[in-house]
């Protein structure tokens, strides 16, 4: 019983190395001094593939590790700002009634740099304070991981509500933390996910509204003229993308969304 244990534990520690060493990729804040790069080495247990020889095999351990680093930026995104943005963004080209522009290419691009923007001062903070002394050694494993955390567990919990939080507690009958540190991250991950869906979802609603309002206006008007065979959409279409340039509104959603964040 306590060897199936020690093992999620472990698998759990190397796939938060695997996210914390992934950080740097996203800032290019690996860069050694003097202009070259430092030799990054990861050694995976005790080497020895012999059964019996360690806790696991080499071969298994690669494996593991290989996959993990292959989740790694699925798990990058949903622990940042991205799910808002990209769900916001497709509920605003939804909402315009152009289901394929802009393409979905562009709408992820966006969604991307806005993320390295806004989470620009707290990849930084892992960086100097957990990627960079544990590349130099001045730190441990666990040491990295506690320190690697931290930043990213503040981000999460000032967007995740008391209710969220609450409701995974309760789910894996966890009893009720008396501080924010003793949360477990299993705990923030998916209560920040669905916080953040919650608040797209909002957002788009009242995105959804001036343009619902041009479909009505516009749907009354056709009905009125006896004008019942023509598409109240295609007459509507025009409207929205005059409205939507109008009031400026890709800097409006940029900005609604970056101060979102408290950025």
């Amino acid at each position: 019983m306590n060897r199936p244990r020690a093992s999620r534990a472990r698998l759990a520690r190397v796939a938060r190395l695997a996210v914390l060493l992934a950080l740097p990729l996203l800032l290019g804040a690996c860069s050694g001094t003097g202009g070259s790069a430092p030799t990054v080495g990861i050694s995976v247990g005790d080497g020895s593939a012999a059964s019996g020889g360690g806790t696991m095999a080499l071969s298994l351990q690669l494996l593991i590790a290989l996959t993990i680093l292959a989740i790694v930026p699925s798990i990058l995104l949903m622990a940042t700002s991205f799910t808002r943005i990209v769900v916001v963004l497709s509920l605003l080209r939804s909402a315009i009634g152009i289901p394929q522009l802009p393409p979905n290419q562009i709408l992820l691009g966006l969604a991307l740099f806005l993320t390295m923007f806004i989470m620009g001062p707290v990849f930084t903070k892992v960086n100097d304070q957990a990627v960079q002394p544990y590349l130099a050694g001045s730190i441990t494993t666990d040491q990295a991981i506690a320190q690697g955390e931290a930043p990213l567990r503040t981000f999460m919990l000032a967007q995740t509500s008391e209710s969220d939080i609450q409701l995974f507690l309760d789910l894996s009958k966890r009893p009720r933390p008396t501080t924010a540190d003793q949360i477990p991250i299993e705990v923030i991950l998916p209560a920040f996910v669905t916080s953040e869906l919650k608040t797209a979802f909002t957002m788009g609603f009242l995105l959804f509204i001036p343009f619902l309002v041009i479909d009505l206006v516009v749907a009354s008007a056709l009905m009125a003229m006896g004008m019942v065979m023509v598409s109240p959409t295609q007459i509507a279409l025009p409207f929205k993308l005059l409205l939507f340039v109008l009031v400026d509104g890709w800097v409006l959603i940029v900005s609604s969304l970056v101060r979102s964040f408290g950025a």
